[in-house]
This record gives structure tokens, C-alpha cells and sequence, in this order.
């Protein structure tokens, strides 16, 4: 399946189960006086948003390049991870906020039957955090694995207004604002998940570099072209879920003008064969000689 069209569809189920867990938070949370659990349904309602953002991004992503554009708009998909990330720390923020409000002043404790809603908004949370976060690592979309952090944010937060809650009817009077220390302690792990998320978007933005690891793969695997005597650069970028890249490659000084362009497309066009959807390359051809010294030739002459 299109990688684009993965993205689409882990975002859109998203938008559905958090539509259907923010409504059943807040009705529950308003019935059973828990505090905590009306503000993890608010912090659903904001995830709702957070998978439309996602969705735009992915779908803007998609478009070719035009003349405006003409690299293309990958980087609608990084700014849409910003936005994920501004969200987390936006909902963190109001969590802790209003937790250190009801700490101060405590309301009577939480009902019962909260505690299996909660249960099963954890069980919900988890799998589709997994499930996200599966399509975004495949598909390599920062927007995605944000949605699955957030994903995974929410039903940290639901477990700990599940414990919170618990150890309220447990301890009953005196306990009411446990679940609103257990939410005010999981908002630091929102935070520090949205941190992450927006540096990563930033520097993707920035046009940082991919993981040395695959800068590695892809010298070697333009190396072992015939007729490349070595590399000298290879700079590469991620745009969303493609890669741009400029390389430097080595060939015997002596060689002809028409042997070189052969070796540079030969270069581009096995790099745009490999699994790593490189969708851009600029080959530049250098004389090895100019860098290491005269040289024997290598596979020149069958090209």
C-alpha cells in the first residue's frame, strides 16, 4: 500500500476512536465527579485535532512538485509533527494547571464506575499507540510517530487518573486529589514526549541530516557502482517520508566526459532502485586522481 495513503488511514483512525473516547470521558467524568477523568477527555478532544493535523500534513505531503514547489511538499509533514508537538505541551501545561487547581482545592471524591471506563480506555490507548506507531516507524513519518506519542501520552494519562482514582475509593476521605497528583505526574512525561517530537520535526526542517547508519548504506551501495573509485561527499535530507541527496563520486581522471555521465547515472539510477524511497540524487563527478593520485580504472570500460 502507498505509504502516504498508511499514514491517512492511521490518522483517520485516530480522529475516530478519540472522537468516541473524548465523549466518553467527559459524560463519565461529569457523573462520577472525577476530575481527572474530564480532563484526559479534553486532552482526547485535543488529539482529535492533533490526527486532522496529521492528515493534512500527510496529504499535503503527497503532492508532486509544481513550479512553486519544485523540490516538492514534504515539508508540510514535518510541520504538522510541530504542530503535534506544540499540542502535547499545550494539553500538558493545562493538565498540570488545572491538577495543582483541584489539589488545592479538593472536591468530593470520584465515583466507582469510572475505574472500568478508565480500564478500557488504557486497553483502546495502547493498541492504536502500538498500531500508529508500527505505520509511522514503516513509513518513516515524524507526523505519524507523533500521533502514536500522543496516542501513548493519552493512555498514560488514563492510567494514572485509573490509579489516582483507585487509591481515592481506597482511602476514601482525605484520598480525593490522588487522581490529580497521578495526572499532575504523567503531565512530565507529555511534556518530555513532545519535546522530543518537536526537535526532531525542527530538525528535519533544518534539513538535518539522516542516521549515520543509512548515510553509510547508501555510500557503500553507490560505491560498488562500476567505474566509482570511491566517494567523497554524500549529503542527505529527509522531505516528510523521501529522501534528497547530493553525492561525490570518484572515477579515474583519465576517463572520458561520456564514461563519467555514464558512471553518474549509473550511480543515480541504483540509488533510486534501493528501499529507502529516494525520490531526488545529484550525482557529481570528481577525478580520483585530483584527490588519492593516479589510480588503475575499475569497471570503466563495460559502461
Amino acid at each position: 500500500m502507498d505509504p502516504y495513503r498508511q499514514g491517512m488511514r492511521a490518522a483517520l483512525a485516530g480522529v475516530l476512536v478519540n472522537v468516541g473516547l473524548a465523549v466518553v470521558k467527559i459524560v463519565t467524568g461529569v457523573v462520577g465527579h472525577s476530575y481527572a477523568l474530564i480532563a484526559d477527555g479534553i486532552e482526547s478532544a485535543a488529539d482529535t485535532f492533533s490526527s486532522l493535523v496529521v492528515m493534512g500534513g500527510m496529504h499535503v505531503s503527497a503532492r508532486p512538485p509544481d513550479e512553486e514547489h519544485p523540490f516538492g511538499h514534504g515539508k508540510a509533514e514535518p510541520l504538522a509533527g510541530v504542530w503535534v508537538a506544540t499540542m502535547l505541551l499545550v494539553a500538558a501545561g493545562w493538565i498540570a494547571w488545572h491538577s495543582v487547581g483541584e489539589i488545592r482545592h479538593p472536591q468530593h471524591g470520584p465515583a466507582w464506575f469510572t475505574l472500568p471506563v478508565l480500564a478500557g480506555v488504557v486497553g483502546i490507548k495502547v493498541f492504536l499507540a502500538r498500531r500508529v506507531a508500527r505505520v509511522g516507524s514503516r513509513i518513516g513519518s515524524v507526523a505519524v510517530r507523533g500521533d502514536a506519542w500522543h496516542h501513548g501520552s493519552d493512555a498514560l494519562t488514563s492510567a494514572a487518573a485509573f490509579v489516582g482514582i483507585g487509591i481515592a475509593l481506597a482511602g476514601g476521605e482525605g484520598y480525593e486529589t490522588a487522581d490529580d497528583w497521578a495526572a499532575l505526574a504523567v503531565c512530565g512525561v507529555i511534556a518530555w514526549n513532545g519535546v522530543k517530537l518537536l526537535r526532531e520535526s525542527a530538525n528535519e526542517l533544518m534539513d538535518a541530516s539522516v542516521a549515520p547508519e543509512r548515510v553509510a548504506e547508501i555510500r557503500a551501495l553507490a560505491g560498488s557502482v562500476p567505474g566509482v573509485l570511491g566517494i567523497e561527499k554524500c549529503r542527505i535530507r529527509r522531505a516528510g517520508i523521501e529522501l534528497t541527496m547530493d553525492i561525490h563520486v570518484l572515477v579515474d581522471g583519465d576517463a572520458s566526459v561520456r564514461c563519467g555521465h555514464q558512471i553518474a547515472h549509473a550511480v543515480k539510477d541504483r540509488l533510486l532502485a534501493a528501499p529507502w524511497r529516494i525520490v531526488d540524487v545529484t550525482v557529481h563527478v570528481e577525478p580520483h586522481d585530483a584527490v588519492h593520485g593516479p589510480q588503475v580504472r575499475r569497471g570503466a570500460e563495460g559502461l
